[in-house]
């Protein structure tokens, strides 16, 4: 059996398989082991993130996301790894401008940062300390594909690529030892139960989670 890791790019993730689903209560350690092939070991899971913030549209969202990282923690195998978000304005280009009165238009432009980094650091980290024998990245952004490549090249380790999306990557395809599409069906059989325990106490899947 090959000891295996999985890095798993969570907003990747997010919008690609399960935003406006019922299904973010998502089990991370079940999906895993239905996605690796015969002879794959589940070592490690690294889940790459960051703390969002409460919105006028959506107070609640921090909340949940709490609680669902607070699920992610009772899984032993599963590390969460965070990013940060910034927040700055920026004058963008209107798509239909007014030349001469309105061109531009200054907006609060809200970036996750550090995620991508994340993900790619431990991937040649673990790969320099031979910390697995095959690794599972699960996303779609092509920034991985270098990574990815050296991986390969340097370490002689395998790469498999789950993509979230529903589209495929051609770039990400060629970099990896094998790229593949995630099964949506999986989702509603890889779900925490509605209520959990830690040492802090039981805590509940978030409400708002049950409806797209």
């Amino acid at each position: 059996m090959l000891r295996t890791n999985v890095y798993i790019d969570g907003f990747n993730l997010y919008y690609g398989a399960l935003r406006k689903t019922p299904y973010r209560w998502l089990d991370l350690r079940g999906l895993c082991r239905r996605i690796l092939r015969s002879g794959h070991d589940l070592q490690r899971i690294r889940y790459f993130t960051a703390d969002v913030k409460p919105s006028p549209s959506d107070r609640g969202k921090d909340m949940r996301q709490q609680l669902y990282q607070r699920a992610l923690r009772t899984l032993p195998e599963t590390e969460i790894h965070k990013g940060r978000f910034v927040q700055r304005p920026r004058w963008m280009p209107l798509a239909r401008p007014i030349p001469g009165i309105l061109e531009r238009i200054l907006v609060d432009r809200v970036e996750e940062k550090g995620s991508d980094v994340n993900l790619a650091t431990y991937l040649m980290l673990d790969a320099a300390q031979q910390d697995f024998q095959a690794a599972y990245v699960m996303s779609n952004d092509t920034d991985l594909v270098e990574p990815i490549r050296l991986v390969r090249q340097t370490f002689s380790l395998p790469v498999h690529v789950v993509s979230p999306h529903r589209t495929r990557s051609r770039r990400l395809e060629a970099s990896a030892t094998s790229y593949a599409l995630l099964d949506h069906t999986l989702l509603p059989e890889c779900q925490f139960p509605r209520a959990l325990s830690d040492r802090r106490g039981a805590f509940h899947k978030p409400p708002e989670w049950d409806w797209t």
